[in-house]
Formats: C-alpha cells, structure tokens, sequence
C-alpha cells in the first residue's frame, strides 16, 4: 500500500498524543472475501420505502403543481432491513430484528426480506404503524415524500431477549439506529455481543454517543459527529477531536464518512487512514449510508482486516450512490468493481485472479472460451484463429506454455520470446480476455480447474483428439477445432529468419 503520511504536531484538544493521517490512494490491495461464511445480525429501527412511478405531462389546474400519473408502485425495505438486505446480497447470511406495526406494510417488508434471504424477526406493535416513506417519483426524480410514522413503544426487554437468543454463530452484531425508537437498550446489547467476543458496529443517530459506548466501531457522517464533537476546521481538528471521542467513548475505532470528501477512519494507536470518494457519478444517496456499515460488517465477518474492510466499504458506496432510491451492491458488482480495482478485468492474470474473473463472469450469464499454445512470434495466423475462439462464446481465455514448457516442446532455441512478452503481446488484443501462462507440458491441470464452457483448438484433427477434451466432455462442456489459417505458421517464420541469417553471413 502506498501513502502519503503527515504529522499532526498541535491539537485544538488537549492532552493527545501526536498523530498522523494516512492518505491512501488507490493501491490498497483489494480482494473478495467469502461472505458465504460470514453470517451478521442486524438490529435497529425497520422501515418501507415505497415508490409511486409515474409520468406528468400537465399541471394541475388546481395548484401549481405537476400531476403524476401513477403507473408502478414499488416497496423496497429500508432503515436497518436496507442494512440487512445489502448483507444478503453481498452472499452473508443475514438477521434481521426490528420493530413494526401489525399491517400491511410489515407484510411487505417480511416478504421482500424472505425473498431475498434474510431471517426476519419483527416485534409487531399493534394500533401503530410501520414506518412508511413514501415517495413520488417521475422521470427519474422524486417530487415529493410523505412520511407515515410514530415512535414505537418497544418492548426492550423482549427485543434484547430475542437478540440474545440469535447471537450464537454469529461474527458482527449491526446496531441499525435512525432514532425511531427500536433501540432503547443499547449497552445491553452491546455487552451481549463483547461477552461473546462479537464486534459491535453501531450507525449511530442522536446527541447522545453514549449509548454506543464500548462499541467496536461507529459510523458517523461528518453532520453527526460534528453535532457531537463541534464543528471540524480541518482534518487535523477532525483527528483530534475523534480521539478524544474514542477515548471518552471506550470506542474500537471511528468511521466519519465525508460525502464528497471520502471517509476517514480512526483507531486508537494508529495513523488516521483517509479514503477519497471513487464515485464517478453520484445520482442518489438514499441508502449510502447503509452500504458502508453493511460493507464493513460482512468484510469484517468474513475476517478482513478492518483497513481492507473500509476500503471495500468505500468502494461499495461508490457504485450504490450511482443507482436510483435505497438501493443495494450485490456480490457480483463488487467482484467487478474490485477486478477493475487490481486490473484484472483484463489482462495478464494469477490463477487466483482467473478464478475470481470466471465466478464474476459466470454471475453475469457469460460464458468462457479456452484455448491454448505456445504463441511464441504472433501471426496473422494467430489473430484471425484468436478473434474465430472468441466468437465462440462471451469471454476468451489464452493459456500459453512457459519458457521451460516451449523449450520442451519445440527444442533449443525456443522461445523466441520470453513468457512475460508473449502474455503482454496477447492481453493487448481486442480478442483476448485474459491470459494465464502454465508449466506443464499440457493444459489439462488448468482445465481442471477453469472449467470453461468452450475448449477451442485449431488444426487438422479430430474433437476427440484434442488434449483435455475428455475433460471437458464430462462436466458437459463443448470442443470445436478450428481451421488452421494456411501460410501462416511461427516455425516457418522462425526457419525464413535462421535461413535469412545464413545467408547474410
């Protein structure tokens, strides 16, 4: 990871020690975790967000106000069920427990969050209503929002209960918190979870931090640490004056998510670490906030390290605030986004990076092409052949042999060129996916494991004669041999050289 470090020598605060923030770029490796094993119990206050879409094309002529014609209604869960709903997408086993009414709306939210995966446990008050946000949308914009709410007299004892009773197996509780009354015993459920060795993530709401006190970490947007804290001149201030919070609050570590500006992400002991914002385009920032926490706790559930898991988190809301309304990031959009992130979208790729490239491929209903060679000097030959196997389905691997591999197969003096050239060669055509280099005399080990859709071989012979067809053919993939393009051939161009040579001498 490269960065750029700055000293911090004087703080507004007293009694802090020096610090210094960390500016990371893009470098920060990033990986996939395996969410498949991460499960994350959320709890906090539950609501629906409903959408009217429809069109206008007049005024009223009753009020100077655009009249829409409703054509779709859309419920979308919200509030702490977006944070729960956003886990399950990234592939995390996923609880929920919240606070409803006893109607129609807790309907929908159970059975939105049923559909989607997520264990939902409602405690459902009669005489009140599920909160509601309704929104009035036309041609991409929302006109207007209606609330529908009331603060819910929560039984907290029974809530905490219920919590208790879910913590076994879990690796992070969420603690989901809009102020709407769900949560009322906080530290109870945070000394649940520590007893058990549970980090606590808490998106904390309110003028009162206390409430979160012991917590792991809290996720703060600038607006709410600062009516906390007072206003932050600059990141130095910010710095300071989030230690000082760590350290009254007993906190693990502090998230203050900026907007525009990124986030910066304090631990105690530690540099600060600042992430600029990766959006290209922010079209909606309903929900943002919900994608970072959700992020963070599956990345944490999973084991990551909580720096790798702030940067995931950073890049997730990244991609979410480029989508309409309280959306969410599924495991597939991350894949790719993190793929673009390390290069491997494209290109030269580790078997580790092939197999993550494949899984997102195959997510998006592409399927894989193979073929391989030694493509020691490429031809004419080799690009039509090339541009012919990717034809052959949505994505086209090239695995050629290495140095020692070619040496083998063709004798002294081959290569011509080094693997590290034939591989950068080949990544730079329009054809060609990705490419792998392998050691074996054969591919067949390779196959074993890329298991592509399409082997694709050009010569003369038989499907059945080409290497790995047998294990293609028995998972039900496909063998197609190709046409060798005539006059075209390295060996002969490798011999009109030698011969060329000779007779210059």
């Amino acid at each position: 990871m490269t960065a750029r470090i700055e000293s911090v020598d004087a703080f507004p605060c007293a009694n802090i020690a020096p610090l210094f923030i960390l500016y990371v770029g893009c470098s920060m490796k990033l990986s996939m975790p395996r969410f498949d094993q991460a499960p994350v119990l959320v709890v906090g206050d539950v609501m629906l967000d409903r959408y009217w879409h429809g069109g206008t094309s007049r005024i009223s002529p009753e009020a100077p106000v655009p009249v829409v014609k409703v054509e779709q209604i859309e419920d979308r869960p919200g509030g702490a069920a977006n944070v729960a709903l956003n886990i399950a997408a990234l592939g995390a086993p996923a609880s929920l427990v919240g606070v409803t009414g006893d109607d129609e709306a807790a309907d929908s939210l159970t059975n939105s969050l049923r559909g989607a995966g997520v264990r939902a446990l409602f405690q459902r008050i009669a005489h009140q209503p599920t909160i509601v946000k309704l929104r009035v949308m036309s041609r991409h914009q929302q006109l207007l929002r209606i609330d529908f709410e009331e603060p819910f007299a929560t039984d907290a004892l029974a809530l905490s209960d219920q919590v208790d009773a879910l913590l076994e197996g879990i690796k992070v509780l969420v603690l989901s918190d809009y102020g709407k009354g769900a949560l009322k015993n906080h530290q109870v459920l945070i000394q649940a979870a520590k007893a058990r060795g549970i980090p606590v993530l808490a998106d904390p709401k309110g003028k009162d931090f206390s409430v979160y006190r012991g917590a792991s970490l809290i996720t703060p947007n600038l607006s709410e640490f600062e009516a906390i804290v007072g206003g932050c001149v600059d990141e130095h201030d910010l710095v300071s004056k989030g230690a000082s919070l760590m350290a009254d609050l007993d906190l693990g570590a502090l998230l203050v998510t900026r907007g525009e500006h990124g986030m910066t992400l304090l631990r105690p002991g530690h540099p600060a670490m600042h992430l600029p914002a990766r959006a290209r385009e922010v079209f909606d920032v309903t929900g943002a906030g919900d994608t970072v926490i959700s992020t963070l706790a599956a990345a944490i559930a999973a084991g990551e390290e909580l720096p790798h898991a702030v940067a995931l988190a950073n890049l997730a809301a990244s991609i979410v605030v480029g989508k309409l309304g309280t959306a969410s990031i599924s495991a597939p959009e991350l894949r790719r986004a993190i793929q673009r992130e390390e290069g491997s979208e494209r290109g030269v790729l580790s078997l580790e990076q092939l197999l993550l490239a494949i899984d997102d491929a195959r997510a998006h209903n592409e399927s894989i092409v193979f073929t391989n060679g030694c493509f020691d000097i490429l031809h004419a030959g080799h690009v039509t052949y090339l541009e012919q196997a990717r034809a052959q389905g949505d994505r086209l691997i090239v695995a050629i042999n290495d140095d020692a591999s070619v040496s083998r197969l063709k004798g002294p003096g081959r290569p011509i060129n080094s693997v590290d050239r034939r591989m950068a060669v080949l990544a730079g055509l329009g054809a060609v996916d990705w490419v792998i280099s392998f050691s074996e005399g054969t591919p067949e080990n390779l196959l074993a494991q890329v298991k592509p859709d399409v082997l694709v071989k050009g010569g003369d012979y038989s499907v059945d004669q080409v290497v790995g067809a047998d294990i293609v053919n028995a998972y039900g993939g496909k063998v197609k041999v190709l046409g060798l393009v005539e006059n075209s051939s390295t060996t002969a161009i490798v011999d009109k050289i030698r011969q060329t040579n000779d007779a210059a001498r």
